[in-house]
């Protein structure tokens, strides 16, 4: 039992300081830059690569390998800063935050383009010794990882305790303003912050290709939340309490797969990362006090003015959509329009909480995956009709979802939005798991089609018609609702929590009401999607959908109803014309999330 105990926990301590460094490059832009990097898992990814190249491919030796691995890194996290990052800092939390997600997005799609979406082994000629430590061993990669990430974090603590520019780092972090005025000049700082947190990232990656001997296209989200995570457990901007969160988390982690399984790593990390933020979102070094954030919208200026078409126009525009199947055959164009009315409801639902109330979800996909499997086992197993299971499972989405969110809404700003986004991360491996109700990996198949009075919607020009009618009814009630009481308050609460609560808005209820009526949306496409295809699994509804639903609504208009709608045609429709070039579509969404928060931050259907 010794043996166990002791090589579990050097796996966990040579993982943990892996995920350090992450967290460490993390809290470093935080601390800066008051944003939390959410390219950060795409750097680390492109780390292992280029360790990969250099010390598998060209057989560097490790140290010059590792080097050189930092340094590009270093220039992607700079070009990231100066090219993407610079010009959104100062406008909303938002700006910056989505800003980094379409760079992961371009990034992430680069690397599959260029590298291919299969897996590589990263073999090294690192010796293969082997010691003995109370019954267990303990390889000599466990001791080069874990001295290397030491050495790092070492390093860097030199640097910010003991030089001009870790001086400079340090008091734009402790005071912006204040740093400016003493003459620090604050861009190059956030320039080198960014520098060097890629740099530590890029290690990170390079460091975990050669533990686990594989580097891939998508790791670079996972090993990002592990960062979160760790810097969530020692302090959002502690570099010591990023150490610690990572070595904490990691040994979790390693003791958590020994007991339970390693289809459960990421779930223990899901889980920590929501019970910090309940309990002690500032971290286990952090202060007393929870930092406070103003709304994750700020300042786009399409929330003040949103374009809206007049009455009878918009009515013309509807008549016209439910005509075109009658003027046009083309079953391809109508599915293309099919799947935008189906991702126009997800696109809704965002709108109303995200952008009439002002609070930042990022894991909207948990509930179109609540509602496409609670709607295909009503149906399957309990015999449910189609046409009733679609609805009832769109308040099943609603009430779970809000149930799980509910205790975060005392969280504001970047918190709230990791907050969902760990919430969508959970409902995403929890269904993994579940096999017994859900058929874990498995997926459920032969999900009925929708089926009224003994018609079965399988032709595409059905399908159109009734995705169609439910965008409609959606959006009409939206209207109202947001036109409404509710409405006003909602919006009181986005400009200002402090002010709406003095005027009596209760926040927690109206937060409630909104995210139950975005969910019930997203559930209900959810349902329908489930039926349409009449297969899904926990991958159907990823990480990607929300962040693709998050880029409809900016494009369309924040809070914009209309608006979200024209954004899911557009993003839906528009790479459908570049079909051949299928391999490239998401990176035109990261292409187009980058340009539109840069150049259009109010949307199609915003005034700027």
């Amino acid at each position: 039992m010794l043996h166990l105990f002791v090589e579990q926990t050097v796996n966990g301590i040579v993982t943990g300081n892996i995920y350090g460094l992450i967290a460490v490059g993390l809290a470093l832009v935080f601390g800066v830059a008051g944003i939390v990097n959410f390219a950060h898992g795409s750097v680390f990814m492109s780390g292992a690569y280029i360790g990969w190249l250099c010390i598998a491919t060209l057989r560097l030796p490790l140290v010059p390998g590792l080097l050189v691995a930092m340094a590009a890194c270093a220039l992607l996290g700079a070009a990231i800063e100066f090219l993407i990052v610079r010009k959104t800092l100062g406008s909303s939390q938002m700006a910056p935050l989505l800003a980094t997600l379409g760079a992961s997005y371009i990034i992430d799609q680069g690397a599959r383009l260029v590298f291919g979406p299969y897996t590589q082994p990263f073999k090294t000629d690192l010796p293969k010794l082997q010691l003995s430590l109370f019954g267990a061993t303990v390889g000599s990669i466990d001791l080069i990882v874990a001295g290397v990430s030491l050495t790092a974090a070492l390093a860097l603590w030199l640097v910010l305790r003991f030089t001009g520019i870790g001086r400079a780092i340090r008091a734009t972090a402790q005071d912006r303003d204040a740093a400016r005025q003493m003459g620090v000049r604050v861009g190059r700082v956030n320039l080198v912050t960014f520098a060097v947190a890629s740099a530590l990232g890029g290690l990170a990656g390079a460091l975990i290709g050669i533990y686990f001997n594989s580097v891939y296209p998508t790791m670079g989200f996972n090993a990002m939340m592990k960062g979160l995570v760790a810097e969530l457990l020692g302090g959002m901007a502690s570099m010591p309490g990023a150490i610690v969160g990572g070595l904490a988390l990691g040994i979790i982690e390693s003791w958590g797969v020994a007991l339970f399984g390693s289809s459960y790593r990421d779930l223990f990390a899901f889980v920590l990362l929501i019970l910090m933020l309940l309990f002690r979102p500032q971290g286990l070094l952090g202060g007393k006090r929870i930092p406070r954030f103003e709304p994750m919208t700020g300042t786009l200026p399409s929330l003040a003015k949103p374009v809206k078409p007049p009455r009878i126009l918009a009515a013309l525009l509807v008549a016209a959509a439910f005509l075109l199947p009658l003027a046009s055959a083309n079953p391809y164009i109508l599915q293309i329009l099919v799947n935008a009315w189906v991702y126009g409801l997800l696109a809704l639902s965002l709108s109303l909480f995200t952008g009439t109330t002002g609070q930042m979800s990022m894991g909207h996909a948990g509930f179109l995956a609540i509602g496409g499997y609670a709607s295909a086992l009503l149906s399957l197993r309990l015999g449910i009709p189609v046409w009733a299971s679609i609805p009832i499972a769109g308040i099943i989405a609603a009430v779970i979802g809000t149930l799980i969110v509910y205790p975060a809404f005392r969280l504001r700003g970047h918190y709230l939005a990791i907050a969902t986004l760990g919430v969508g991360g959970i409902v995403r491996l929890v269904i993994l798991n579940w096999g017994s109700l859900t058929n874990g990996a498995m997926g459920i198949t032969n999900i009925p089609p929708l089926s009224i009075a003994g018609f079965d919607f399988v032709d595409v020009r059905a399908l159109y018609w009734a995705s169609l009618a439910m965008l409609v009814a959606v959006a009409f009630l939206q209207t109202r609702l947001v036109d409404s009481p509710v409405g006003r308050a909602l919006r009181a609460i986005r400009d200002d929590e402090t002010a709406a609560t003095s005027f009596g808005v209760a926040l927690g209820r109206y937060k409630a009401i909104a995210l139950a009526f975005s969910g019930f949306a997203a559930g209900i496409a959810g349902a329908f999607t489930a039926h349409m295809y009449a297969y899904i699994n926990h991958e159907t509804f990823g990480d990607q959908v929300s962040i693709l639903g998050l880029t409809m609504v900016i494009l369309g208009g924040l809070g914009n109803v209309w608006g979200a709608v024209a954004g899911s045609v557009l993003l839906l429709g528009l790479p459908e014309l570049f079909r051949g070039f299928a391999d490239v579509r998401y990176l035109v969404y990261g292409l187009a999330l980058v340009l539109i928060v840069r150049f259009r931050p109010s949307g199609i259907m915003g005034i700027d």
